[in-house]
């Protein structure tokens, strides 16, 4: 068992100071690798945009734990993807690889025992390797098709031995690999926004107003000849926070809200004596049935109002929705 040394002598200065070094070490292994997106690079790029089926990423260790997430990163931006352990993989795992993929090995020494094994099965299916190495002369990096550097000065490890700036370098790296291949295929918000539904852009990107707008008897509205009173009492019952106001024919004459209230007052009218469609806001903003929720809530908040008026395809309306019902769906 190690023994744990634990000291109380260290002071909040030194240790501000070991953070400190740690991530500007780290932010200097990264700027290195700026000059290595180069030709090399780009090959890389063109394996992986010609790949037919899925990219298929190993590690050993912590530079697995790196493969994991570059594989969850490339799957969720356009690139199919997953990881697999090199250690499973001679036991079983690597006919997971298919003849139409492409592998990603990683390895900061480029001599991991359990990549090496698998490299002549890997070069027997006749599937690009791409290797992410901290060694160009390595034994993966010799027998890889592509092999990017993404060796580093040092560790931040101030014993130069925890993967720390060599598994940030390896991230970084893979992460530019995954939005070179993001931009190329096109790959749109509203494409992320499908692998990712559950999430708050997906609820965003996907969700339409119909899913949320009040209909029917939820929906507040009044003649224009009613008095303002009637229509604070619809406003309140329905709580929208704002009041349709509608000729006998269900056309859309205005809507009456708490601003116009507030104004009415500042403007000292005798609430009491007016009819709502006196003091009603004439040609309200609207938005049609089937636009996103993220467009109501961008017009909402460009005009600075809580309601929106949803009209459907032939200009009637079809309900209303407010900033509540966007905040109760995550929208906001």
């Amino acid at each position: 068992m190690i023994e744990q040394r634990i000291t109380h002598a260290i002071s909040d200065q030194r240790l501000r100071e070991l953070g400190s070094n740690v991530l500007a070490m780290e932010a200097d292994a990264i700027r290195a690798l700026i000059d290595r997106v180069d030709a090399d690079f780009a090959r890389a790029c063109r394996h992986l945009l010609d790949c037919e089926g899925r990219i298929v990423v190993l590690g050993m260790g912590k530079s697995g734990h790196i493969g994991s997430k570059i594989a969850a990163t490339l799957a969720s931006t356009g690139s199919p993807a997953f990881f697999v352990h090199p250690g499973e993989a001679s036991h079983g795992d690597l006919g997971m690889i298919t003849a139409k993929d492409a592998v990603l090995a990683m390895s900061n020494s480029g001599e991991t025992e359990e990549i090496i094994t698998i490299l002549p099965l890997i070069k027997r299916l006749g599937v690009p390797l791409i290797s992410l190495t901290g060694n160009p002369e390595s034994t993966l990096a010799r027998a890889a098709s592509v092999n990017i550097d993404v060796s580093v000065a040092q560790e931040a490890c101030p014993l130069n031995l925890a993967p720390t700036s060599s598994t940030t370098a390896a991230l970084a790296m893979g992460d530019a690999l995954a939005v070179a291949l993001l931009e190329a295929r096109g790959f749109t918000a509203e494409d992320f926004a499908r692998s990712h539904p559950g999430g708050r852009l997906g609820r965003r990107l996907l969700l339409l107003i119909d899913d949320l707008i009040h209909t029917g008897e939820a929906l507040p509205r009044v003649a224009p000849e009613a008095p303002v009173k009637e229509a604070l009492v619809e406003m309140s019952r329905k709580g929208l926070g704002m009041t349709l106001v509608m000729d006998e024919r269900d056309r859309l004459l205005g809507v009456f809200t708490d601003g116009d209230l507030r104004r009415s007052l500042d403007r000292g009218v005798d609430i009491h004596a007016v009819q709502a469609g006196d003091v009603m806001t004439r040609e309200p903003k609207t938005i049609r049935l089937g636009a996103l929720a993220a467009e109501a809530l961008q017009v909402m908040e460009n005009h600075k109002i809580n309601g929106i008026v949803v009209l459907d395809r032939d200009g009637r309306v079809a309900g209303a929705i407010n900033m509540h019902d966007l905040l109760r769906a995550g929208v906001v």
